[in-house]
């Protein structure tokens, strides 16, 4: 109700919208305030909704470049003839070297099979898009946390030595690049980068986004 409305009488006299306490007034400042202060992007300059914007788009293309890399072998990572669509694995040759930590046989046996192969590369195309146009940030941060996860274990970078007893050639045991990137993805989804550059307003209007928050 907007303190501009008279208020309900008491004791038969009407008051008057201007009679309202002070305290009255200064409640719905406060209120209004609290819910300015909720929008994360409400508290980013200009400039910083616009850094974040192009970290966004700069992370977001970190995945899409290696699922275009692996997809179509340009001869960067990936050379042409081990492409996906020329019959090459994405995750075979990564994974089967995995000579480190305490899941290398599971990695072992997941190395090149269809499944591991899609997930995977949808992963990286499903995060990728999502964080160049800034919709469904919430949702690809935690995809993207959780693959990077699993990459981390399978380098293991915690550890000095491989089981075969040869230097391991971590460069960082804690924070690597592994835990940087999914730093990155979590800040880019608290403070509605995808608002700034980005389709995140148009996201968050559709119905479904609206009522269920976790897709933002």
């Amino acid at each position: 109700m907007s303190i501009l409305q008279p208020v309900r009488p008491v004791s038969g006299h009407a008051v008057s919208s201007h009679a309202a306490p002070d305290h009255a007034v200064s409640s719905h400042a406060a209120s209004d305030h609290h819910r300015h202060d909720e929008a994360p992007e409400a508290m980013l300059t200009a400039t910083a909704a616009k850094a974040l914007a192009v970290l966004r788009i700069a992370t977001g293309f970190v995945f899409l470049w290696a699922f275009l890399d692996k997809t179509f072998g340009l001869h960067y990572a990936t050379p042409s003839a081990k492409a996906w669509i020329h019959g090459g694995s994405p995750t075979k040759g990564f994974l089967t070297s995995v000579k480190v930590g305490p899941f290398q046989s599971a990695f072992h046996s997941i190395a090149g099979t269809w499944w591991a192969d899609w997930l995977f590369m949808l992963g990286l195309l499903g995060i990728g898009v999502a964080v160049i146009a800034g919709i469904a940030m919430r949702i690809a941060a935690g995809a993207g946390v959780l693959m990077l996860a699993m990459m981390w274990f399978a380098e293991f970078p915690i550890a000095q030595h491989t089981s075969a007893g040869a230097a391991s050639g971590s460069s960082n045991p804690f924070m690597d690049y592994h835990f940087v990137y999914a730093l990155v993805l979590i800040v880019l989804a608290l403070t509605a980068a995808g608002t700034t550059w980005g389709l995140g307003r148009a996201w968050a209007r559709l119905p479904f986004v609206d009522q269920h928050h976790w897709a933002l």
